[in-house]
């Protein structure tokens, strides 16, 4: 998201596992294939959603990385979805798993509390 871009109202975990297909690629491959088909759909949205990429493979066998999407709108958030079922990294390059909506600290909100933080 950019700086002007109103807060998150969703966030989406998105579970994913790499496939043979994938892993077949070299990294060279990989990052061409990514700014093909992954970046234009991320710049087209960059308003409204951003997504962050944790790789977890090292501690998980169930899914290799996770997805963190933001969204400004659950509208927003489907967009990028139905462009990405376009691609050939939704459900060929990347087994989808799982799909987790949030909303962050909905109770405090709900019940007109401070968020419980760590910090």
């Amino acid at each position: 998201m950019t700086s002007s871009a109103k807060a998150p109202v969703l966030t989406v975990f998105m579970l994913v596992k790499t496939t043979p297909e994938w892993l077949g690629f070299s990294v060279d491959e990989r990052s061409t294939l990514l700014a093909e088909h992954v970046e234009p759909i991320l710049k087209r949205h960059a308003d409204e959603v951003s997504m962050r990429f944790y790789d977890i493979e090292f501690y998980s066998a169930r899914v290799t990385d996770i997805w963190v999407w933001n969204a400004t709108s659950h509208h927003a958030y489907e967009m990028v979805v139905e462009a990405l079922r376009e691609t050939p990294f939704w459900d060929r390059y990347f087994d989808i798993v799982e799909i987790l909506p949030g909303v962050e600290n909905a109770y405090a909100k709900n019940y007109d509390r401070d968020a419980l933080t760590a910090a």
